[in-house]
């Protein structure tokens, strides 16, 4: 009898803390850590590039004070839009590694 009221105790348990697990969502700081992380791992940087850059993401500085702030996203497309433009893509061939490289950061 104790065996089967301390299993059945075990698995409340076990169910309870999957069920708030799974009902945590991220916050928006946590969403934009998860976002700046993916974004420097695509560009493949480490040490202090990467320290630098996630730092940048994250308070989204602005370069110029003239310059309004980019999102993530549109840092990403700007990365790559230069990217094809160092390659002298046009037409299907932009559009294709246009692409494929924003769908690198997802």
């Amino acid at each position: 009898m104790k065996i089967t009221l301390f299993v059945t105790l075990l698995f409340g348990l076990v169910f309870v803390t999957a069920l708030s697990a799974a009902e945590k969502t991220l916050t928006p700081q946590q969403q934009r850590m998860t976002l700046c992380n993916q974004q420097a791992t695509a560009q493949t940087l480490s040490g202090d590039e990467r320290k630098k850059y996630m730092s940048d993401c994250l308070k989204n500085t602005k370069v110029d004070p003239n310059q309004k702030s980019l999102t993530p996203q549109q840092q990403k497309m700007r990365e790559c839009n230069s990217q094809a433009t160092q390659q002298s893509l046009k037409g299907e061939d932009r559009s294709k590694f246009m692409q494929a490289c924003l769908k690198k950061a997802s």
